[in-house]
């Protein structure tokens, strides 16, 4: 009798071993995927409008260096324009299938895109805006940019301020239809100049898709409509360059005209410096990329998103200053600029 207790109680000691066992061993297997998991390389995706504005080129080199500083893995993709919306809904669903935490996105529509973020955002990837946000700013997660309403203010009190207040000329090159960092720049400049969209000053407005030669060709088209053109607004720096092509081409001098952009840009401010470009609003696109970076890295790390908007700064860079409108020299431009 007595041995039997010994046995039964060996048989209890022997269960209640192997059950320490299976626990200590699924709590091993526990750990070790919680290791692997926090361990695992962070995916960043960055999906810009094009591969050649010298603006996303600047964008891509900054969130690269960022997240190599990080340790995360960046993923690029762009469209083939700064309008190619299928190839930007493309990515971002290439991008959540590939395991991304996170998107950073200059949206090449204010609108277009939305479903395919909506659907991200879903699959509890983190979603921020670059630069140009969409419409409204709450289809995604953050919008770091600048303020590209501001940016047109700017230009457009230098130009008002540049003309002296006279009867002028105005043609007004824009991205594409649908873009709304271009709504934001176009209105800006126009409220810095002190006019509205309908007024008789404004004899062109052209889509040069934010390119030096579709903007040279906008601008050959408005010269056709009216030669007097003596102000020309551009949605950004290459787009300058091309609408002064067209208008040296048409026999047009620096002292003839007034070009007014938005940038910032090392190529842009040299224009500035060259007396292509009368004054350009600077933006700092390499802030915007490692800001959003290093946003996606905390969500990752640490579950916290990122909301609303952080402004990452406008100047208005001037080879000569006006009356009224705050500037920074072309070296403060040169010293800060990108590409």
């Amino acid at each position: 009798m007595r041995h039997e207790t010994v046995r039964q109680g060996s048989h209890v000691r022997i269960g209640f071993v192997v059950a320490l066992l299976g626990l200590t061993a699924v709590a091993v297997v526990v750990a070790a995927t919680a290791s692997a998991r926090s361990t695992a390389t962070i995916k960043v995706g960055l999906i810009t409008k094009d591969v050649t504005n010298p603006f996303f080129v600047k964008m891509k080199q900054g969130a690269t260096a960022e997240a190599k500083k990080r340790g995360a893995e960046l993923l690029y993709a762009a469209g083939k324009s700064s309008s190619d919306n299928a190839g930007q809904i493309a990515a971002i669903e290439n991008m959540v299938t590939a395991g991304v935490k996170g998107i950073l996105i200059t949206v090449a529509d204010g609108k277009a895109e939305n479903p395919a973020i909506a659907k991200a955002r879903k699959a509890g990837v983190l979603v921020i805006a670059l630069d140009t946000p969409t419409v409204p700013k709450s289809a995604t997660n953050a919008l770091f940019a600048t303020n590209n309403f501001n940016a047109g203010v700017l230009i457009g009190q230098y130009a008002r301020a540049a003309t002296k207040g006279k009867t002028v000329t105005i043609a007004m090159l824009d991205e594409h239809a649908g873009s709304s960092v271009g709504a934001l720049r176009h209105n800006g400049f126009l409220k810095g100049f002190g006019i509205k969209g309908s007024d008789s000053q404004i004899v062109c407005v052209g889509n040069g898709e934010g390119q030096v030669a579709p903007s040279q060709t906008a601008m050959e088209n408005c010269l056709q409509k009216n030669p007097d053109i003596d102000v020309v607004y551009t949605i950004n720096e290459p787009s300058a360059a091309g609408a002064w092509t067209a208008l040296k081409n048409a026999g047009k001098s620096q002292a003839d005209v007034t070009v007014v952009s938005v940038d910032g840009g090392c190529a842009g401010v040299r224009n500035v410096k060259a007396g292509v470009i009368d004054a350009t609003s600077q933006q700092y696109p390499l802030k915007m990329a490692s800001l959003g970076v290093a946003a996606v890295v905390g969500y990752a790390k640490g579950g916290k998103k990122a909301s609303g908007y952080t402004d990452t700064g406008v100047n208005l860079i001037a080879a000569k200053s006006v009356p009224g409108v705050t500037s920074k020299s072309v070296a403060y431009g040169l010293a800060n600029c990108w590409g």
